[in-house]
């Protein structure tokens, strides 16, 4: 039967960011940071093993760098993400469950924490006066999980990877730049409709 259950969302995000300055020119690797995350989840079953939900998160992304070129430098971007997944259950009470689709989201905020370097090869600013970085990133996004019946309430734990298709860099000032994030979250959520 089709029931719908609402709840709320919270963990730690890992990102890093891939990126070329130039077209032809080798990828370069940065690390990134840990970051909290918080949702709200809004979950629809449609048959006893399937379903889809959909979520607005608070999840901040960027770098830290640490590679011989940008070492020093950090930046962040916080945005409004909303995946829209389609869900698989294998279970009963106790349930495995795999998660999969593609997200938008909206820049909120970007702040140069810290820039040390500069040059040629170095990722450019996002956060300072003359600064345009687009404010639409979309990617897609897949997870795997554990999730506890309790009635009408579920816990749900869960592991997600996330890919970004979008690109920040609006003034060509480098050729391509990539985030990905590596989510750890726990979710509780409540049936509202049966």
């Amino acid at each position: 039967m089709a029931q719908t259950s609402i709840g709320l969302k919270a963990g730690f995000t890992q990102s890093s960011a891939t990126y070329r300055t130039s077209l032809g020119a080798f990828p370069r690797d940065v690390t990134g940071f840990n970051a909290p995350s918080y949702g709200l989840v809004i979950e629809q079953f449609f048959e006893k093993n399937a379903g889809a939900q959909i979520e607005f998160q608070l999840l901040t992304t960027g770098y830290a760098a640490t590679d011989s070129v940008n070492t020093g430098n950090e930046t962040s971007f916080t945005y409004l993400k909303v995946p829209v997944l389609s869900n698989f259950y294998l279970g009963n009470s106790g349930r495995f469950h795999i998660k999969i689709g593609p997200h938008l989201g909206y820049l909120l905020d970007v702040k140069d924490v810290k820039r040390v370097v500069e040059g040629d090869l170095v990722i450019p600013t996002y956060g300072q006066a003359g600064d345009t970085p687009r404010k639409l990133m979309y990617g897609i996004t897949a997870g795997v999980g554990l999730s506890k019946l309790f009635g009408k309430s579920t816990l749900q734990g869960e592991v997600r990877y996330s890919y970004e298709f979008g690109n920040p860099e609006a003034q060509d000032r480098i050729f391509d730049i990539n985030f990905t994030q590596l989510e750890f979250s726990l979710a509780y959520l409540f049936k509202v409709l049966d």
